[in-house]
């Protein structure tokens, strides 16, 4: 029992884990005994951050824009020659796109719904060998997609391709559930609601009293919130559970 939520030895690989969330559940893995890779399109940043979250463990930088198609072939590649199998698969990767309906871009619907969604099938379509070889009854591999309590509950701001695209992540993750359950490969969701990050910093500093009153723990969510479901969905504790999505948003989806 004592080593339930272990994640010791196993290999990660954290999408969008430069910063904010995905930096916060990388840094989880590393505390927690992991090998983890962090993979964002940035380099400079993957890199720095990379040698220091190595200051608590091992941690790699692989820097990749899977906005494309090249990117998302690139970083599975790249992955391929460096591990035999893949524990635990992070679809952290987003991006926002805020606009009044009357002005709302195809460009700002299409740049959301290529890295929100699409990125998170191909990227876990193209990495599904070394899943594969993870994957035991035992020991199942797992695989998490980071979604939003937006996808959950309609925002009041107006990131209509964002919504979409964090509802699009919770059902394409019980369809990759039930799909690869059988393979021993459990796929699970997070929603996240209001977290200190760099995307949603700015909201935060402009409606942070609205926002603490509209959350009912009324407080932003910390880095071990983020990380702590992380781990149970990573490790033994969740070996019976897949096709689910977690919210951890002070509450606010259960407010409907």
């Amino acid at each position: 029992m004592k080593d339930l939520f272990s994640v010791k030895g196993k290999v990660a690989l954290v999408i969008g884990g430069s910063r904010g969330i995905g930096e916060m559940i990388a840094n989880g893995y590393i505390q927690n005994g992991a090998k983890v890779y962090i993979s964002s399109r940035k380099k400079a940043v993957c890199d720095e951050l990379a040698k220091e979250l190595s200051k608590h463990g091992e941690c790699i930088s692989l820097p990749f824009d899977l906005g494309t198609m090249e990117g998302v072939e690139g970083l599975a590649k790249a992955m391929t020659e460096r591990e035999e199998k893949l524990d635990i698969l992070v679809n952290n990767a987003g991006a926002a796109w805020a606009s009044p309906i009357d002005e709302f871009s195809e460009q700002g619907w299409d740049k959301v719904m290529d890295l929100n969604v699409k990125s998170v099938f191909f990227l876990t379509q193209k990495l599904l060998p070394l899943l594969r070889k993870a994957a035991s009854p035992e020991s199942p591999a797992r695989v998490i997609n980071v979604a939003s309590v937006n996808g959950i509950n309609p925002p009041h701001i107006e990131t209509y391709s964002y919504s979409a695209s964090k509802s699009g992540c919770i059902m394409l993750t019980r369809h990759l559930a039930w799909k690869l359950v059988s393979e021993s490969i459990l796929v699970n969701c997070i929603a996240p609601g209001p977290f200190p990050t760099q995307m949603l910093g700015p909201l935060i500093q402009s409606m942070g009293d609205e926002i603490l009153e509209s959350t009912p723990m009324h407080r932003v969510g910390t880095p071990e919130d983020i990380a702590g479901v992380a781990l149970f969905l990573s490790s033994r504790a969740s070996n019976y559970t897949t096709g689910v999505t977690v919210p951890c948003d002070g509450g606010i989806a259960m407010l409907g």
